[in-house]
């Protein structure tokens, strides 16, 4: 591929992102506006939507059909979660098992013992502190799939300032989340920083997984 073509692929494909990012700042801004609640819902769905439409356009191979897959629904979750927390919930678990058998057809070769530590943190505290956040055990069980998925990223050969972090920052989200429904007040952080940190995970899992795929393809086809 030319540097032009590739510079024309990139005018082309980002675009997915500038949308995802405009969509997310709106939804934002409008939550509690005076905006009917249907529109606001599609807003919130179509941040996280364009990603997987950028998953597709920009990305290569099947995976990247499954990371589209997991973006997805979990655009559905955000939609869903607005009429009921359980249909959204079940969207979001779906999510988290795509992208986990996506995390584990890209293993680490090699690990380090605090590597593998934080990743048996990230699978074992998640659904416990999602617990003690929540008094709930099916938010615990919920958060079983949460922290499989952020672990799966963590061990995967995606880079983990991007995928690793993305995952991470997800986990804190949803732990907020959870904070508003058990008896831990930690008002006013939920209003402020629940949507931001989950749409910058979900946005750095997409595009360094993307990156991954291209790069790794690339190598293969060279």
């Amino acid at each position: 591929m030319t540097g032009a073509s590739k510079r024309g692929a990139l005018a082309n494909h980002r675009p997915w992102l500038l949308v995802g990012i405009i969509a997310a700042v709106a939804f934002y801004v409008l939550r509690d506006g005076a905006l009917g609640g249907a529109w606001v819902t599609l807003i919130k769905g179509s941040a996280v939507g364009a990603l997987a439409i950028y998953a597709i356009v920009r990305g290569r191979g099947g995976d990247a059909h499954i990371l589209a897959a997991a973006l997805g629904l979990a655009a559905l979750g955000d939609m869903a979660i607005e009429f009921s927390l359980v249909i959204g919930g079940a969207a979001f678990f779906c999510a988290h098992v795509a992208a986990m058998a996506l995390f584990l057809r890209f293993p680490r070769a090699q690990t380090s013992p605090s590597q593998k530590t934080l990743a048996v943190m990230l699978l074992l505290g998640t659904p416990f502190v999602s617990w003690l956040l929540s008094n709930d055990p099916q938010i615990a069980l919920y958060g079983l799939s949460l922290g499989g998925m952020a672990a799966c990223a963590w061990m995967s050969r995606f880079t983990r300032y991007r995928v690793g972090a993305g995952a991470v920052l997800f986990v804190v989200s949803d732990w907020l989340i959870f904070s508003e429904l058990g008896t831990i007040d930690l008002a006013p952080l939920p209003e402020l920083a629940i949507w931001p940190l989950y749409f910058l995970g979900q946005f750095l899992i997409a595009t360094g997984v993307v990156q991954t795929l291209r790069h790794e393809l690339d190598e293969a086809e060279g």
